[in-house]
C-alpha cells in the first residue's frame, strides 16, 4: 500500500469515494451561472486547486456512520464546500494573498472586486442548497456556522498587532473562523441523519476539537513550514497574534516588548526580524507549549468520539485528528 493510501483522509476519501463523486457533480451544477460566466471561472480555479475537501468529508462521514442513506448529505457536504470556499475567497482579499494552495488567488488573476462577489454568490448557493433538506433544523446550525466564521474573522482582524491580544481571543478567533465549520459540518451530518441527541453532540464536540487542533497546526507550521502553499512567516508579516507569538509577548522583557511592538505592533519589519522573532518563541518555549495545545486538541477530538457506536468510519475519524497533528511531531 503506498504511503498515500495510508492517509487517514485518502482512506476517508476512499471509503467515501460514490459519495464524494456526487458532491463534485453537485458542486460543479451549482456553481454555474448563465449569465456570468466568471462564476465558474473564480469558483473552478480554487476548488479545482487541489483542495483535500476534507470539510463536506466530514458531514459525508457523519451521516454514513450514523446509518443515513439518503441523499441530503450529499447536498450538506456541497454546502460546507461553498461556504468554505467563500470564506477563502474572501480572506484572500483582507489578507492582500497571492497564493492559495500553490497558486496564485483569485484576486491576483482577476480582482478583488470579482472574488467578494463570487464568494457572496457562493454563500447564497449555499443556502439554496440548505433550504433544500426541508429541515430547520439543519439551516439553524449552517446559517449559525455562516456567521460564527464571519465574526471570527472581524475579530482576528480587530485582534491583528494587538500585543493585548489574550490566550482566550485566540481561542475565539480559532473556534470562529476554522473550527465553527468544523463542527457544523459534522453536526449537520448527524442530524440528517436524525441521530440521537447524544450522538449528534459528540460528533459537534469532535468537529469543534478538530478544528482547533487544524488551526492551531497551521498557525504553528507559518513559523515551522510546510507545503501549506504559503511562506514560512506570513502571519508574522500581516500582523497576526497567533498562539505563539502571544506566548512569547506575555513571557518578554522590556527589550523584547519593544521588537514585537516595532514588528507585529507597528508593521516595522526589517531583515533579521523573522529569523530574531523565531528565536524569540524558541527561547521561551512557546512552539513547544503550542504544540503540546494541537496535541491536546487532537486528543480531545479522539475521545468524543467515545459516545459514537463502533464503525469503520469512526476508527477513520480518530484516524484523521492524529494526522492533522503528525505534521509537527
Amino acid at each position: 500500500m503506498t504511503d498515500a493510501v495510508t492517509k487517514p483522509h485518502d482512506r476517508l476519501a476512499a471509503a467515501l469515494s460514490d459519495d464524494l463523486a456526487r458532491v463534485d457533480a453537485t458542486i460543479r451544477a451549482r456553481m454555474a451561472s448563465e449569465h456570468a460566466p466568471r462564476i465558474p471561472q473564480v469558483t473552478a480555479h480554487l476548488i479545482e486547486a487541489g483542495g483535500k475537501r476534507l470539510r463536506p468529508m466530514l458531514t459525508l462521514a457523519a451521516a454514513r456512520l450514523c446509518g443515513y442513506d439518503g441523499d441530503h448529505h450529499v447536498r450538506l457536504a456541497a454546502t460546507v464546500e461553498f461556504i468554505h470556499t467563500a470564506t477563502l475567497l474572501h480572506d484572500d482579499v483582507v489578507d492582500e494573498s497571492d497564493r492559495r494552495r500553490g497558486r496564485p488567488t483569485a484576486n491576483l488573476l482577476w480582482d478583488n472586486t470579482s472574488s467578494v462577489l463570487v464568494g457572496d454568490y457562493l454563500f447564497s448557493r449555499s443556502f439554496q442548497l440548505m433550504v433544500e433538506t426541508g429541515s430547520l433544523r439543519v439551516l439553524d446550525i449552517l446559517a449559525g456556522a455562516a456567521a460564527t466564521i464571519a465574526e471570527g474573522e472581524v475579530l482576528q482582524l480587530t485582534a491583528a498587532r494587538d500585543l493585548a491580544t489574550t490566550e482566550e481571543t485566540y481561542l475565539r478567533v480559532a473556534r470562529g473562523k476554522t473550527a465553527a465549520l468544523f463542527s457544523a459540518a459534522t453536526e449537520a451530518g448527524a442530524v440528517v441523519a436524525d441521530a440521537p441527541d447524544a450522538v449528534v453532540r459528540a460528533l459537534h464536540d469532535y468537529g469543534d476539537a478538530l478544528g482547533v487542533a487544524f488551526q492551531i497546526v497551521d498557525d504553528l507550521l507559518d513559523w515551522e513550514g510546510d507545503d501549506i502553499g504559503k511562506d514560512v512567516g506570513d502571519d508574522f508579516r500581516e500582523g497576526k497574534m497567533t498562539l505563539p507569538v502571544i506566548r512569547a509577548v506575555a513571557a518578554a522583557d522590556a527589550h523584547e516588548r519593544e521588537f514585537w511592538a516595532r514588528t507585529i505592533g507597528k508593521g516595522r519589519i526589517g531583515d533579521g526580524d523573522l529569523g530574531h522573532a523565531r528565536a524569540l518563541l524558541d527561547r521561551y518555549g512557546t512552539l513547544a507549549s503550542t504544540r503540546r495545545d494541537a496535541l491536546d486538541w487532537a486528543a480531545r477530538a479522539r475521545a468524543a468520539l467515545d459516545a459514537v457506536p463502533p464503525d469503520p468510519l469512526r476508527d477513520l475519524l480518530a484516524d484523521l485528528a492524529d494526522y492533522v497533528v503528525a505534521r509537527i511531531r
